[in-house]
């Protein structure tokens, strides 16, 4: 590999995102400190055009890559931007468990889906399409969990009682797909 130690060095400052130590530097790169130095010097020098939008810093013996501060409002602006939420089937099974089965547990869900939900809870929490309703009335008090109004916005639905009725077809077929589920994964 051809020694491009600006390119190595920035990449490395891009990976790491946070402060680099100008030994840990040298030491990967296989260069003395002062020679790592003189070429951050170089890069610096670069990085002063107006055309670019980061600049490295020295924060105590260390290098960090930054954002120039002239461009914070262009960064505001696409941080400002909502980001698009993604229903994966984990997501999406989960969602329709907790539509279908409202109020219902962690516990419970947990129970039909055969695997830990947290994640997917607490993401149908961010999404606001679920929400905490209440608590069970037993000993530890477990959360219950329902659809939102986001939900039913989304999902075009007046109310939980509008959701669409799962044919016995259907249901049978939903039925064979968990059975060979299992089927697989007890013969692996």
């Amino acid at each position: 590999m051809e020694n491009n130690y600006e390119a190595q060095i920035e990449a490395i400052l891009f990976t790491m995102g946070e402060s680099v130590e100008i030994s840990k530097i040298a030491a990967a790169l296989e260069l003395k400190i002062g020679e790592v130095k003189k070429i951050v010097q170089g890069m610096q020098e670069k990085l002063k055009d107006s055309s670019r939008g980061i600049k490295i810093i020295e924060l105590d013996g260390a290098y960090q890559m930054c954002t120039k501060p002239e461009m914070y409002e262009t960064l505001i602006r696409v941080a400002k931007q909502p980001k698009r939420q993604v229903l994966t089937d984990v997501l999406m099974e989960t969602l329709s468990i907790v539509a279908y089965k409202q109020p219902i547990t962690k516990s419970e869900i947990e129970r039909i889906r055969g695997v830990k939900s947290d994640f997917a809870i607490n993401k149908l929490v961010e999404y606001m399409l679920v929400e905490e309703v209440g608590r069970m009335d037993t000993p530890g008090r477990p959360l219950l969990f329902g659809t939102t109004e986001e939900f039913l916005r989304r999902f075009g639905v007046e109310s939980p009682d509008h959701l669409p009725m799962i044919s016995p077809d259907m249901m049978e077929e939903f039925k064979q797909e968990a059975e060979e589920e299992i089927t697989l994964k007890s013969n692996d």
